[in-house]
């Protein structure tokens, strides 16, 4: 018998904001699932959402699958270009088309971000029935507001349809409500599923329902800086960082919590509550979800797979686009109102930092940026455990179409030349019938918004621009230095030598076009 398929993809979620992970947020079921399975500490993403996505659907980097850059974010060069469509592109197959042909039941609910057009969306791309947020993000509550000042709300399609959302929806608990309701339309004829989870939480606005609000009033008054430093030694003590790991300074974009005045901290201490409570709400609705599998009958019988799709959000939202006057003309965020529907805050680069033992975060592709936490689970007799062996999220898709004895058509499909999977089936892995996914031999690139990396075995050259980076290439030996603290590229020419010869190959192979300044969505300043 086939087994049903899950996967469940948070959304900004940062590495060390599981229980599991030495976190203070309650997250009794994602820990409850991660000691039933597979614990993975060294799971790779893209830097940002729809990346992810689109590696996570195809098996293949994000420009042949047409998200080198996300949608509204490309360079005048790169515009119009094979890569850079901030869609996905027909140049790859979504592992949903090719699970539906072998008679899976197909279905996703939550964020969609790989086209906006019909053509784009997830009823043409192979689910079967879907309930999607079509843009990347919006407000959590019924409103749909967007996250950059426009007059529309953001749409939200059913099967394809536009939907009005009912005036109690919440995000993360509709989505839940909807995989429930289309997975359990499907089991009466004994097919299997493929479900899709794609929850917005915790994206900003932060925002949860009020009778959550104050889940953790009080928690965070010491601050970011006491909560980087306990996150970092519970880490050490989980044996997720090793023993001998220095704590990373406070990042230079975030004053020390002593140095802001009193109002300040009072309203970031109610941000980062705000922030713990999604997530609780997030690991309930998890909970449920995984829930109703056993009362069907199916939680044995289903892969499930967990994971952030970028790491946690530290850029300056508020420099983002007009958000600077637009915020606070549109929004009342008054102390006693942030978290609610007409609230709209974001967690900022000292708590960000705070949910990593790594450098920097979302839309960056250092350790911070691109490693998340990550469970798997293979029914009652998979591995158990936790593992720093290397996957990434490109390996995903040719794991499910093992799982379901299904072969990738490459090179052509439906008479159209497509990518070759890139990513490799890591179904024996978690069997437990091999040590590791990739050999010794491990390389994977990254490209968004100009910034860069390669990274090959235990070694990564990163490349970004002022004031993230000295504008010149890095390089970082990871098995002694995850958190990319020391660059040795003055020390080791022959290895930087080696390693920009492979990135020179991963970009003429991937078309990839640079641009010629910082492309990220939220900049902060030069000079800071």
């Amino acid at each position: 018998m086939r087994p049903n398929i899950l996967l469940i993809v948070a959304d900004d979620l940062g590495y060390t904001d599981l229980g599991v992970m030495g976190s203070e947020i309650r997250t009794p079921h994602l820990d409850a699932l991660a000691r039933s399975g597979l614990l993975l500490t060294s799971f790779l993403v893209s830097p940002a959402c729809s990346p992810t996505r689109a590696m996570l659907l195809t098996g293949v980097d994000t420009h042949p699958a047409g998200l080198g850059t996300m949608a509204g974010t490309a360079d005048l060069s790169q515009k119009g270009r094979p890569g850079y469509e901030g869609h996905l592109s027909e140049r790859v197959v979504p592992v949903s088309m090719l699970l539906r042909d072998a008679g899976y039941h197909t279905y996703v609910a939550g964020k969609w971000h790989l086209g906006m057009d019909e053509a784009q969306g997830p009823h043409r791309k192979g689910f079967e029935r879907s309930f999607v947020l079509l843009p990347g993000d919006a407000s959590h509550f019924a409103d749909a507001t967007r996250v950059t000042e426009q007059a529309e709300r953001a749409p939200y399609r059913e099967d394809g349809r536009e939907v009005r959302l009912p005036a109690a929806f919440y995000s993360t608990t509709r989505y839940t409500d909807k995989l429930i309701e289309f997975i359990h339309g499907g089991l009466t004829d004994g097919k299997p599923f493929f479900a899709y989870a794609a929850y917005t939480s915790p994206h900003w606005p932060l925002q949860v329902p009020d009778a959550e609000l104050d889940r953790y009033r009080g928690v965070y008054t010491a601050g970011y800086d006491a909560l980087r430093a306990r996150r970092f030694e519970n880490a050490r003590r989980h044996g997720i960082v090793a023993a001998g790991t220095a704590e990373p300074p406070r990042t230079r974009f975030a004053r020390a919590w002593n140095q802001l005045p009193p109002d300040e901290t009072l309203r970031q201490a109610r941000t980062m509550e705000i922030y713990a409570a999604m997530v609780e709400n997030l690991d309930h609705q998890v909970g449920r979800l995984l829930q109703f599998l056993r009362d069907a009958g199916q939680y044995d019988n289903t892969y499930i797979l967990f994971f952030s799709d970028n790491g946690a959000e530290g850029n300056p939202i508020g420099r983002m686009a007009t958000n600077a006057e637009w915020i606070p003309k549109r929004f009342d965020n008054s102390l006693a109102n942030l978290g609610r529907t007409s609230s709209y805050v974001y967690p900022g680069p000292g708590w960000a930092q705070a949910a990593t033992p790594f450098r920097l975060w979302k839309g960056f592709p250092t350790e911070g940026g691109v490693r998340v936490p990550a469970i798997v689970r293979f029914g009652a007799n998979g591995r158990r455990g936790t593992s720093g062996a290397v996957v990434t999220v490109k390996d995903v898709a040719p794991t499910l179409l093992e799982l379901a004895g299904v072969q990738h058509p490459a090179p052509k499909f439906e008479g159209r030349p497509v990518a070759r999977l890139e990513g490799r089936s890591m179904l024996r892995f978690v069997k437990g019938e091999t040590a590791a996914v990739h050999g010794d031999d491990f390389t994977m690139g990254w490209e968004l918004f100009g910034r860069r990396a390669l990274r090959k075995g235990d070694w990564k050259i990163v490349w970004l621009f002022e004031p993230y980076g000295p504008a010149r290439w890095e390089l970082f030996d990871l098995a002694s230095d995850p958190a990319e603290a020391r660059d040795l590229a003055a020390a080791q020419p022959e290895k930087l030598a080696e390693l920009l010869r492979l990135w020179d190959e991963y970009a003429a192979k991937n078309g990839v076009i640079l641009p010629t300044r910082d492309m990220g969505y939220a900049l902060e300043k030069p000079g800071t």
